[in-house]
């Protein structure tokens, strides 16, 4: 379900985001979003990652992927840039297909 909602977009991303999944939505910051094929996809990706490893541990893994890039590189979008999940969804947003034909724990590929 897409809900269209600045305040939860900007509270979950410190403001960065355009778009966020918090299972089992995915929340835009702008209605306008909705037409952008490439994200809604790439937030899809995320609903399919969480289902695959279960909703609290991909958060769980998500977050302290994040943390440890960030300790790492002391760069916020170089940390998030480098999660697994986001190097997936990232690399096959634009991919039409990918949910169709995409394997089970794919995101391992991006570790």
């Amino acid at each position: 379900m897409i809900i269209i909602s600045k305040f939860w977009t900007t509270l979950f991303s410190f403001g960065k985001a355009n778009a966020i999944t918090i299972f089992p939505f995915i929340f835009l910051k702008y209605a306008f979003f909705k037409d952008k094929e490439s994200l809604i996809r790439h937030e899809r990706i995320h609903l399919r990652q969480a289902i695959e490893l279960g909703v609290i541990i991909f958060y769980l893994w998500y977050l302290i992927e994040f943390i440890i890039h960030f300790v790492c590189l002391r760069n916020f979008d170089r940390a998030y840039m480098r999660i697994s999940f986001e190097r997936e969804a990232y690399d096959r947003e634009n991919d039409i297909n990918y949910l169709i034909k995409r394997k089970i724990w794919a995101f391992w590929r991006y570790l």
